[in-house]
């Protein structure tokens, strides 16, 4: 039996976090929702991936919460669930600006070394 959420130490619940989103295809989609809600023919067009595949990418984000979804009429809308995960998108580019800036810098180091 699957540990329920809030018995899973937080380190495990990061983990599964990072999971989820570890494709890049989640990771455009959540990009999308953060600018706003969108029904799913729209997200097939912007990320361009088959409708099979994004359906799966979908439940992945879905099952985590960051997502919900509803229905209206033939159309299904997601919108991101939670304003932080802007924040959280956010913070990774941050980070990864920071890494690359640091490799750029190591690399123009070791270019002007003789």
């Amino acid at each position: 039996m699957k540990p329920v959420a809030t018995e899973m130490p937080v380190y495990v619940a990061k983990a599964e976090l990072f999971r989820a989103l570890g494709h890049p295809t989640r990771i455009r989609i959540l990009e999308l929702l953060v600018e706003g809600e969108r029904p799913v023919s729209q997200l097939l067009e912007e990320t361009g991936v088959e409708a099979s595949s994004l359906s799966q990418h979908l439940a992945v984000v879905r099952r985590t919460g960051l997502v919900t979804s509803s229905r209206r009429g033939s159309a299904v809308y997601y919108r991101v669930n939670d304003p932080t995960v802007a924040r959280f998108l956010g913070a990774a580019r941050a980070v990864l600006a920071g890494t690359l800036g640091r490799s750029a810098e190591a690399l123009a180091h070791l270019d002007e070394s003789p």
